[in-house]
């Protein structure tokens, strides 16, 4: 029985080799975090003889620096199992605690990619990111840090679920004019997407802006409160239109971070997965460029946990090396 698991600051989500096992867990690391009960949980119910571990979570602010974000999550797995083995962004499986392992998912699931689409960007639009990996003749060729990435351009803080809106928008143009955007944390991106139809209530993995429920009501009420209105003060087709315009920032920003590693690696196509793979469905028609999504080869599901399922599939088809 082998396992996959990535583990980030919001989610942590776990898959099988095969895919009869995908599991999302929303554990953000900064509120009294779950992880390692949760970890135990898994090892318990599901037995697992080997699991290959990616990491994102290091970065989140709870910790005082990497170092010790990596020693929390990487002792929480070791705790919870017996054969865990993390894989760092050189590609290498490895049991040492060392700096390599922070923020790798990226790097198994382009590995798996790469392994069919030898000259493409992968593009994974998740709660949070979206990362953006050249792949050269197989070989993923994207910085080794989320700050090297981040200033390369591969690396997009902006995600499908929990981006507050007033980082995307600084104006939203309304029925009666343009309208300044209030920057408070009053609505995030899966309120746009729940209003729109691009995401359902299950979807919605993530806190809401003011601790109120999931339904479109709820995020037609935050979404109005962005240009400081109640739903009294501002019409349906407005709110449905701000929604519009926060996808339509996401798609050009992402756009422009697809533009500029391509012009570094003139790819074949893309490969995208991820909730948000909607977004790169549209920035890939924005950019006349080829696309092809995970979900339509493995199905949805495991579209939004790739990183984990391909790190299971890393284990799968390569023995990591013995202690």
């Amino acid at each position: 029985m082998i396992l996959g698991i990535d583990i980030g600051g919001a989610n942590t989500k776990v898959a099988s080799p095969d895919g009869s096992i995908v599991e999302l867990h929303y554990l953000p690391l900064w509120k009294e975090s779950k992880l390692p009960e949760v970890l135990i949980d898994i090892g318990k119910r599901l037995e697992p003889e080997c699991v290959g571990v990616v990491i994102t979570g290091e970065l989140a602010d709870c910790f005082p620096d990497k170092e010790a974000g990596l020693s929390y999550i990487i002792d929480a797995v070791n705790n919870a199992f017996n054969g865990a083995w993390f894989l760092d962004s050189s590609g290498a499986f490895t049991k040492e605690k060392k700096r390599s392992i922070a923020a790798a998912n990226w790097m198994a699931s382009a590995l798996l990619v790469g392994a069919e689409y030898r000259d493409s960007i992968f593009v994974d639009i998740g709660s949070t990111t979206t990362d953006i990996i050249p792949i050269i003749n197989g070989e993923p060729r994207a910085g080794k840090t989320d700050f090297e990435r981040l200033r390369r351009g591969e690396l997009v803080y902006s995600g499908v679920l929990r981006t507050n809106i007033a980082s995307i928008l600084y104006t939203a143009v309304l029925e009666g004019g343009t309208s300044r955007i209030s920057s408070e944390l009053f609505a995030i991106t899966a309120d746009a997407y729940l209003v729109l139809g691009m995401i359902g209530p299950e979807d919605y993995t993530c806190d809401t802006p003011d601790g109120a429920g999931k339904t479109v009501l709820d995020a037609r009420r935050r979404l109005a409160r962005v240009v400081c209105a109640d739903l009294t003060e501002i019409t349906e087709s407005d709110i449905v239109s701000i929604a519009k315009q926060v996808m339509e920032k996401q798609v050009t920003d992402i756009a422009a971070g697809i533009r500029d590693v391509a012009r570094q690696h003139e790819p074949g196509l893309i490969v995208a997965c991820g909730l948000g793979e909607f977004l790169a469905k549209k920035a890939a028609c924005e950019l006349g460029l080829e696309i092809i999504l995970v979900s339509e080869k493995y199905g949805q599901d495991i579209s939004k946990v790739f990183p984990a399922y391909a790190v299971a599939r890393l284990c799968a088809r390569i023995e990591p090396p013995h202690e």
